[in-house]
């Protein structure tokens, strides 16, 4: 993983959700919904105003650096919703303007004209969720378009935005490191700036997890998961898109900042159903999430001003755990000075100096501590013996 050196102030983002989906693939946990008829857009838009207003009076005055509209599939709102979902997140906390503003998109809701169309809402970045480039592996994840019509979503999507990113899940059943590998450079191949690179997982409540407890779906054995992983380090790395997040991969300054906002544990409004933030108010760091249905979000926001069903103080080591879990995913690793002015403690020495013994952790020159190659693959075993 490459040296890029992080900015002093992780600065203050904005995440809006919008929860709707076509369809609900079969291994996604994400809070969406599959609606018959179309949400009630513009009620949904007052809605969103009404929420950015309350948070709004929570933060005080901010300069918004990032926004990123997720999902649900955010590429099914009209070009006029998230304009308008802008219009008042920049009258709140005023837009940077070197802002990155991204949007989710699904290959099946693209087209030229609806993307000029968000261009011009003010969307300056898209991440599309393309996840295989075969129609047979398209096919058994649940998704809606072909391979064809993915490759055809991201030349569309990389000459209406400043910048572009897409997923692609990896360590499907039966899936071989070669087979990957010639997907990985079919991907590469494409120009991309950015990649989101995931490993399938099998989360409960999903249909896939149903598969899988009857034995109708095989994951790769660990050791064919092991090579996948460096197949897709080795490729990644050998094209000038190395690992800076355990799962993204960019050129240099093609970061996703809104995603760094997180890693580096600094402070987002969260908008929408199920949307979850970090604010700093005068009580602390709060923790927030709001109500996870679309509708009952929408009836609590028309009641209350607000979704909030969880509106919790922080403390300091909280703080720092929160810190130690997501900064460690970086390639630039964590400031050890900053965990230890959050949590009050340093690291156990001796744990540090084993870790690094066994090239599972490194000291860079300006003191912090980052995960090497070695041991990312086992990265939840290292947060868990340095938080201890």
């Amino acid at each position: 993983m490459a040296d890029r050196a992080p900015p002093v102030d992780p600065g203050f983002g904005v995440y809006v959700h919008w929860p709707f989906c076509k369809a609900k693939c079969p291994y996604c946990d994400f809070n969406s919904h599959v609606r018959h008829a179309p949400p009630d857009e513009a009620r949904f838009l007052a809605a969103f105003r009404a929420e950015i207003g309350h948070m709004r009076e929570r933060t005080g005055q901010r300069r918004t650096q990032s926004v990123f509209f997720g999902g649900g599939t955010p590429s099914l709102m009209a070009p006029a919703t998230v304009e308008g979902i802008l219009t008042a997140i920049d009258a709140a906390w005023p837009l940077d303007a070197r802002a990155e503003v991204t949007l989710e998109a699904n290959p099946t809701s693209v087209e030229a004209g609806r993307f000029r169309g968000y261009r011009a809402a003010g969307i300056n970045r898209v991440s599309l969720g393309v996840q295989a480039l075969d129609d047979s592996s398209l096919k058994a994840l649940g998704r809606m378009h072909t391979a064809a019509e993915a490759l055809q979503a991201v030349a569309i999507a990389r000459s209406a935005f400043e910048r572009s990113s897409f997923d692609l899940i990896y360590a499907r059943p039966d899936q071989k490191p070669e087979d990957w590998a010639r997907e990985l450079e079919r991907a590469i191949a494409e120009g991309c700036e950015h990649l989101s690179l995931y490993q399938l997982t099998i989360e409960d409540g999903t249909p896939f997890a149903a598969l899988h407890r009857a034995g109708k779906l095989k994951t790769p054995d660990p050791d064919v998961a092991r090579a996948l992983w460096d197949v897709t380090q080795e490729t990644t790395a050998a094209a000038g898109l190395p690992a800076y997040e355990i799962s993204n991969h960019a050129r240099c300054g093609a970061e996703s900042r809104h995603n760094l906002l997180y890693w580096r544990y600094g402070e987002y409004a969260g908008i929408g159903p199920g949307a979850h933030g970090r604010l700093d108010t005068p009580e602390g760091r709060r923790a927030t999430s709001t109500e996870r249905g679309p509708e009952q979000w929408l009836g609590r926001v028309e009641a209350d001003g607000h979704g909030l069903v969880v509106d919790e103080g922080l403390s300091r080591p909280e703080q720092a755990d929160e810190y130690l879990i997501m900064g460690l995913r970086l390639a630039e690793g964590i400031d050890r000075h900053r965990f230890a002015a959050l949590s009050g403690r340093d690291f156990d020495a001796i744990r540090v100096a084993a870790l690094i013994g066994e090239g599972m952790l490194e000291e860079r020159a300006d003191g912090r501590l980052r995960v090497t190659p070695q041991g990312f693959p086992v990265l939840d075993a290292i947060v868990a013996d340095l938080a201890a």
